[in-house]
């Protein structure tokens, strides 16, 4: 299995921490690009490194933590192919891969403690895309996605 990619800012610092050590004790690898700590800094730099990463194909899928998830979701929604998913409970985690194919998992710290992240994490990394109804719509997504982008309406 290929890595993850795993992010946060300082509001997100601790509970990422805490799923580090939750993803090595899972045996599954990751790679961490930052806060190293909780001195104050900007959540869009890491939200886009980690979804430049995704969006490239470097990565297949990766996780974003800041205090409220939004931020980091409205960054991450940003770049092409990347499918951000803002998640606070299990069935909402699995949700967002059967029906959207979420390849980020955005979690918010103050909201999400340390537990209910872990539960998140392996009902998000273990459930897979439905396909069917949902590819399509996937589809449509990024065909809006390519249109915005070409600047038609």
């Amino acid at each position: 299995m290929k890595k993850i990619l795993i992010a946060s800012d300082h509001a997100g610092f601790n509970l990422k921490e805490k799923i580090k050590s939750y993803l090595s004790g899972k045996g599954i690898g990751f790679r961490d690009l930052g806060t190293y700590s909780r001195e104050s800094c900007d959540y869009p730099v890491y939200a886009y490194e980690l979804a430049a990463n995704i969006s490239n194909g470097k990565y297949k899928k990766g996780i974003l933590i800041c205090k409220s998830g939004i931020g980091n979701s409205i960054v991450a929604n940003r770049l092409p192919g990347v499918r951000a998913a803002l998640c606070d409970n299990v069935r909402i985690a699995r949700l967002s891969r059967q029906h959207n194919d979420s390849n980020v998992l955005v979690l918010g710290s103050g909201f999400v403690k340390p537990e209910l992240a872990k539960r998140i994490i392996s009902t998000w990394m273990n459930t897979g895309f439905l396909g069917g109804r949902h590819l399509r719509r996937v589809k449509l997504i990024n065909q809006i996605d390519k249109k915005i982008r070409s600047g038609l309406k």
